[in-house]
């Protein structure tokens, strides 16, 4: 299928044999690109996935989870966050980042599918949880996205004293009733 050209993304499509049980597969020739200055998603490095190559992957209108590779890093439960006009971005994080050896301005290869597997918080993070009931009430009232946010930076600690800082960092986070977002914007000191 011939690839669709924009003006800093060159997108190409595999899809597969819809008699198969395999789901779709997207390749993406694009650009990093980064935000100023945007609400929460400020100074967020990302692909753009545009609204029709997204629904290749999903129908939903909000954010959900991808699979596959960006150059040669394997990537797994990555959201695909909506922008608007049905547009999606994959926010490309500092670990992603580090691991092609590339930033904002830099050519990437995507390659990626829906992911449908389950998120499983942190088996450390969900016990000191169970201990801090303002935390743990805060946590409850948050949407699976916001949940995962905290998953998903806790397991990325490479250490265990860089894990045992982020739990705490979190539960007195949700502690205060903040969110993900907000915990490191006051950890940057961003207002």
């Amino acid at each position: 299928m011939p690839g669709l050209a924009g003006e800093n993304i060159y997108i190409g499509m595999v899809v597969a044999d819809p008699f198969s049980e395999r789901m779709a597969v997207i390749e993406i020739n694009g650009i990093l690109e980064r935000f100023g200055k945007m609400g929460e998603k400020s100074g967020w490095t990302y692909v753009l996935i545009p609204a029709e190559i997204a629904r290749s992957l999903s129908k939903a209108r909000n954010t959900f989870r991808v699979k596959g590779h960006i150059d040669q890093h394997e990537i797994r439960q990555v959201a695909l966050v909506p922008v608007g006009d049905g547009d999606f971005i994959l926010p490309v994080n500092g670990g992603m980042r580090k691991a092609i050896k590339k930033s904002a301005g830099a050519p990437v290869r995507l390659r990626i599918q829906h992911d449908d597997s389950e998120l499983l918080p942190d088996r450390d993070f969900m016990e000191c949880l169970a201990e801090e009931p303002l935390a743990m009430t805060h946590y409850q009232k948050l949407t699976q996205g916001h949940k995962n946010y905290f998953t998903k930076w806790i397991g990325s600690a490479r250490t265990a004293p860089t894990k045992a800082s982020r739990i705490a960092m979190a539960l007195d986070a949700l502690s205060r009733g903040l969110g993900f977002a907000e915990m490191l914007r006051e950890k940057k000191g961003i207002q």
